[in-house]
């Protein structure tokens, strides 16, 4: 799959000619994440910290609430990486720190090793030093300690002259079952599908910016269509995982949907069309990720209006079984119009409304919970405790799917607190 690269310097988003040479400056990253998120993780290098003449420490911190990003430049020791990790990094790529002590003081699979290589040797020093190791013994002692490489072609870095598929191939082996991703040169879509099927990444730059290749080209050149019409299945999620609908992807769809953040799809009787573009049930598009045989895609979305299906429900499956779709999505959504209609006089609206008596019960019930014993209290209290805690998420606008992403953040952390209860509950 490719893995859209964004390298910072002076807070814009650069690109360099083989490490050296500054050829472009797209501007403010934080747009560029947003749609480059669209498929899947993506790459930040600070260049600044990387040749130790400043930080986009902050920047960085930015991007890691709007994407999912390994991280890379300048991180040199065990702390460092340890803090990036807390902060939310899918991954951090290390190049001269990673030493066997260092490595073996972090997550094996949350660790990138990144290698330059100029004609098979590896190269440090921003690409201009020669250590007269190879690239493939240099993987070979590192492949313990790392769940993944970045092996960047220095000779073709930034040039668009196309990258050396065989040089890859011949990597596949020394990386031993871990991530291999390559960059260098990259210059169009049918050379990021060849890597995939091969089992390699691409982490792509200039060729992006510069327009010579899509993200929706990239996407739909690893795709593996079995359909006559070459169609693709596209199962619809909601922000909780919970499934929506199924659709279908053409590479024109694609484009449409990754260039807009619409959910956007190829009906097979009437072509490209836009959820919501007449009937207002829109969606903003999250991510679009493809299954393990490249043959299905999965959209998040941020669904609106009445729901994706076209008998107004929130999904298809939410009909002709005499009851109400069931599920936490389902009952936030009801819970939600209980709040917004205040005047109907339903205790949700109440508790709402009432910042005291909400407060009241989150801690009277979850100090039944915290008492009960048997599984049937257990479940009961732990419901009573949800119910509260939910019209209180209602009542204040946040979602639970903003609740599921702090706690996904949460799990990322790898320094542990020591979690102690406080003194006293105010």
């Amino acid at each position: 799959m490719i893995i859209p690269s964004i390298d910072l310097m002076d807070g814009q988003t650069v690109q360099l000619v083989q490490g050296a040479r500054r050829v472009l400056d797209a501007g403010d990253p934080r747009p560029i994440a947003q749609r480059f998120a669209r498929v899947g993780e993506i790459a930040v290098v600070d260049l600044d910290a990387a040749l130790s003449r400043g930080s986009n420490a902050e920047l960085m911190r930015d991007l890691l609430k709007i994407a999912p990003c390994r991280v890379g430049g300048g991180i040199r020791d065990v702390e460092t990486a340890k803090a990036w990790l807390d902060a939310g990094a899918t991954k951090v790529v290390l190049g001269t720190a990673a030493r066997p002590e260092v490595l073996r003081e972090l997550p094996r699979e949350r660790v990138v090793a990144a290698l330059d290589a100029r004609d098979g040797e590896v190269v440090v020093e921003g690409w201009r030093t020669g250590t007269g190791r190879g690239i493939v013994e240099r993987m070979r002692e590192l492949r313990p300690y790392v769940g993944g490489f970045l092996v960047t072609f220095v000779e073709t870095e930034g040039t668009m002259q196309g990258l050396p598929a065989e040089r890859a191939a011949a990597l596949l082996d020394a990386a031993d079952g871990a991530e291999l991703v390559v960059a260098g040169g990259i210059r169009e879509e049918a050379e990021i599908g060849a890597l995939d099927r091969m089992g390699v990444h691409a982490q792509v730059g200039m060729a992006l910016y510069t327009g010579r290749i899509s993200l929706a080209s990239s996407l739909a050149a690893c795709l593996q269509s079995d359909r006559e019409d070459g169609l693709v299945p596209t199962v619809v999620v909601d922000e909780l995982g919970v499934a929506l609908g199924l659709a279908y992807s053409s590479a024109e769809s694609l484009a449409r949907a990754i260039e807009t953040g619409n959910g956007v799809y190829h009906s097979r009787k009437r072509g490209v069309w836009e959820k919501g573009a007449t009937s207002g049930a829109t969606q903003e598009l999250l991510r679009i990720d493809v299954d393990c045989d490249r043959d299905t895609l999965r959209f998040t979305v941020r669904q609106h209006g009445a729901g994706f299906c076209h008998r107004n429900t929130m999904s298809c499956w939410s009909h002709g079984c005499g009851r109400p779709s069931l599920g936490l999505a389902s009952i936030e959504q009801r819970l939600g119009a209980r709040v917004r209609d205040a005047e109907a006089g339903s205790y949700t609206a109440r508790l709402a409304n009432d910042a005291g008596l909400l407060r009241a019960k989150l801690l009277e019930e979850a100090g039944e919970l915290a008492e009960a014993r048997d599984t049937g209290s257990i479940t009961h209290e732990a419901a009573d405790v949800l119910y509260f805690a939910m019209t209180k998420l209602a009542a204040s606008g946040v979602s639970l799917a903003g609740v599921a992403r702090e706690l996904e953040r949460r799990t990322l952390r790898v320094t542990r607190r020591a979690g102690e209860a406080k003194s006293a509950v105010r």
